[in-house]
């Protein structure tokens, strides 16, 4: 194994190897041993870059949530009518529930981890934050707080029900939405 200072990157395959980890077995299964031999790392390479577990699942949690910032990123940045922002969000609520079940997984971990410790509400909160600030750039601030709800909620009806909703049943919840019909 490469020395820290010939592997300049080993922090970030250690974070990576953490959400591939939670994405696989959960975050009750997360410790400096499974994610060192995951990482291909030594063991005291953990300690080294993270003060200990909770500093190493807040860090590749965060990555988690900028790399979902970055997806709704890419869909409202296309938008520039109302109309073509209803449609992006259409689009990010079945590119995230058609995705990676990697991402769902890994976004209900987070989820459960903020139900229970505040210090993960806190990392939730700035990401969900994030992405209103998004859908403020084409809805008001009371719809986009709104869209924001129905596009997770939506994410994890269609990801879960064994005959997901339609495209057009998306739409229609959007346009209700944004539109006041």
């Amino acid at each position: 194994m490469a020395t820290g200072h010939t592997d300049p990157r080993r922090r970030e395959r250690i974070l990576a190897a953490t959400l591939d980890h939670i994405a696989d077995e959960g975050v009750a299964g997360v410790s400096h041993r499974k994610i060192a031999v995951r990482a291909g790392v030594p063991l005291g390479s953990m300690t080294y870059h993270f003060t200990g577990i909770d500093e190493l699942l807040r860090e590749a949690f965060t990555r988690f949530a900028d790399h979902i910032v970055s997806v709704f990123e890419q869909h409202l940045g296309r938008a520039d009518t109302p109309d073509q922002a209803r449609e992006a969000v259409t689009d990010l609520v079945h590119a995230l529930s058609e995705g990676p079940r990697r991402d769902l997984v890994l976004a209900h971990e987070l989820y459960t981890l903020a139900a229970r410790r505040p210090e993960y509400r806190r990392l939730t909160h700035a990401w969900m934050l994030r992405s209103r600030l998004l859908l403020e750039q084409h809805f008001d601030a009371d719809t986009a707080r709104q869209l924001d709800a129905l596009i997770e909620g939506l994410t994890l009806h269609r990801s879960l029900d064994t005959e997901p909703q339609s495209r057009e049943l998306t739409r229609l919840a959007v346009h209700r939405m944004t539109s006041g019909t």
